[in-house]
């Protein structure tokens, strides 16, 4: 069966998004990254063995979709291109209760019972699941039990306040599976569920 894998950048307090607008995380949509080569590779090689990718309507809808596509048409040099290649050639889902279809390529959109959809995709052969989207949607999944492997992106930042993905009443304990810190002061984090 397949893994729901939930990739976020959060804060060292455990925020995920501030409340104000300024420059938190080490790496943005943008071009330019403060991700050191290492972090690269290793968050490479995590991608290598998933070929879904679950997005927020939200998410899509504000160009993740397009600006991977962008990337994945440059030249191999860049440090993100096989990144971008595994999303372009990953099939992606968009769950959503207000799209009605997909308007991007290898893109279906889903809607209804979350947890019904997810699970269908659980069970679908190949390889794992990459979850990516704001709080709200990531605390859905987190709520209705949805994630397998929380994979933890700790920024070197403190943010005082903003929003958070364990929000919600009674998630239990989890399961330490790995922790790195890297050159740029990310520390990635995995945790299980302990079920």
């Amino acid at each position: 069966m397949k893994k729901l894998i939930l990739q976020m950048q959060m804060s060292v307090d455990g925020f995920v998004g501030a409340d104000e607008d300024r420059r938190w995380q080490l790496w943005e949509w943008g071009d330019e990254s403060a991700w050191d080569e290492e972090l690269k590779r290793d968050f490479n090689a995590v991608f290598a063995g998933i070929d879904t990718i679950l997005l927020s309507r939200k998410m899509a809808e504000e160009g993740y979709l397009t600006h991977w596509s962008n990337a994945a048409r440059k030249y191999p040099r860049d440090p993100f291109y096989a990144f971008a290649q595994r999303i372009v050639e990953a099939e992606k889902v968009v769950a959503s209760d207000k799209l009605q279809t997909s308007r991007w390529e290898r893109t279906q959109v889903v809607s209804g019972d979350l947890p019904r959809e997810v699970n269908a995709l659980k069970q679908g052969a190949g390889g794992d699941i990459a979850v990516f989207g704001g709080a709200g949607f990531a605390s859905a999944l987190i709520a209705a039990g949805l994630v397998d492997d929380f994979q933890l992106f700790i920024n070197p930042a403190v943010l005082g306040s903003g929003r958070r993905i364990f929000d919600r009443a009674g998630f239990g304990r989890l399961k330490l599976l790995g922790s790195k810190p890297y050159a740029s002061g990310m520390v990635v984090s995995r945790y299980a569920p302990a079920r």
